[in-house]
């Protein structure tokens, strides 16, 4: 973790297969016209992890704690606690169903037989690393699997020969095609991931090259919250490159082809390099991914809502163990359901989207507590970008819940 920083697993986190399925499904249904979207997610994480990061640092706290220290009010600070509780209890676990979902595929392809099978047997394997504490080693290992499939889909899409012209005109049209909400939504939830705002603090903290022995803010050495700056930007973008990549490797695959994507084509996009063997490679590659995020997922579910109720955040500890293995126990519930593979991780996305106003607005006002950060509050600029990007979220999710409720 030291040498590559904490921003690279933060990414290694939201590159799981529902990055992967929604992107593919992005490119099939509207071709590039949702790239601009992408870019736009990839800019708001960087503003809103940059924010995450500093707050550990400077207060040596995580989110979730923070936020507990900051309201004075005992009311307020019970109801905030329990939207934050129901955030990312509810959005881990239904994003944890699309983990174990897409890691479940993976295995399908490669072996056959059930997914259900397949995804009891993810759900024990990534509660046993989660219970012994091995999974650091394991997570490594699962990571370099997931850069590898990366670096294959972004080989693929120079292969492919996209049309240049295409993608540029679609980065800059800023228009949602017809009934490209969901998808919409579901993008920036794949990219902008609440939970990750909460593990981006809790790792930041660990960082910090030197402090003094009473922790305070005044001695927080600048160059440390560059170094973690510089490293979550240069992740963040490989990631957003990773999905640019999905998104046109699957519109040249299948936009406009008639074909119909689903679980059992979607390694399609990957034959202009692999030809005959991208089917398994792409599998492999979707079963690392959903490893690696179905041990994310949980993982930061435990440090929040124990840093929320003030319960130790030791790995070992009886109340961390609670946590993780609730949530694991509800997306691998989820997995034996009716609901389609496909279905499961796209929701799962969408669940991200919708809840993601909630935390931002979150980590926007602790980050302007003069006290919690002292010197290091937000300037101007910051809260510029920061607003826009609460309005913006904002803005899909509620239009979404109105076409619920009002079809259009």
């Amino acid at each position: 973790m030291r040498k590559f920083g904490p921003g690279f697993l933060i990414t290694a986190a939201f590159i799981g297969p529902g990055t992967v399925t929604t992107a593919s499904l992005a490119g099939a249904q509207f071709g590039y016209s949702l790239i601009w979207l992408v870019l736009l997610s990839i800019a708001a994480t960087m503003v809103l992890q940059e924010m995450a990061a500093r707050l550990g640092i400077v207060t040596q706290k995580g989110l979730a704690e923070a936020i507990h220290h900051s309201i004075n009010q005992p009311i307020l600070r019970i109801v905030a606690l329990l939207l934050i509780v129901c955030a990312i209890g509810v959005g881990n676990s239904a994003y944890q169903a699309g983990n174990i979902t897409g890691a479940a595929i993976g295995l399908q392809n490669l072996m056959g037989y059930d997914i259900k099978l397949w995804a009891l047997a993810i759900a024990a394997f990534a509660a046993l690393l989660l219970a012994t504490g091995l999974y650091s080693l394991i997570s490594t290992v699962l990571t370099l699997l997931v850069v590898t499939m990366s670096t294959v889909f972004v080989i693929t899409f120079w292969i492919a020969e996209p049309n240049f012209a295409e993608i540029g005109t679609a980065l800059l049209a800023t228009e949602l095609p017809e009934h490209s909400l969901l998808t919409a939504i579901a993008l920036v939830g794949t990219t902008i991931v609440p939970y990750n705002l909460f593990l981006h603090a809790s790792l930041a903290k660990h960082s910090i090259a030197t402090r003094t022995e009473n922790n305070q803010v005044q001695y927080v050495y600048n160059k440390d919250i560059t170094r973690v700056r510089t490293d979550s930007n240069i992740a963040i973008i490989i990631g957003g490159l990773v999905t640019i990549s999905i998104v046109c490797t699957a519109a040249a695959a299948f936009f406009q082809q008639n074909l119909q994507l689903n679980s059992s084509n979607l390694a399609a996009q990957l034959q202009p390099l692999l030809g005959e063997h991208a089917p398994l490679f792409f599998a492999a590659g979707l079963l690392s991914a959903g490893l690696t995020s179905a041990i994310t997922a949980p993982l930061a579910a435990a440090y929040t809502i124990c840093g929320v109720f003030g319960w130790s955040n030791s790995p070992q500890s009886p109340m961390f163990k609670l946590v993780w293995f609730i949530v694991l126990s509800i997306g691998t519930a989820v997995c034996f359901t009716d609901i389609k593979p496909l279905t499961a991780i796209l929701f799962a996305q969408a669940s991200n989207g919708l809840l993601l106003p909630i935390i931002a607005a979150f980590l926007l006002w602790v980050m302007n507590k003069q006290e919690v950060l002292g010197d290091y509050t937000n300037g101007l600029f910051s809260n510029i970008l920061g607003g826009l990007i609460v309005l913006l979220v904002s803005l899909l999710g509620f239009y979404k819940l109105f076409t619920v409720f009002v079809p259009l």
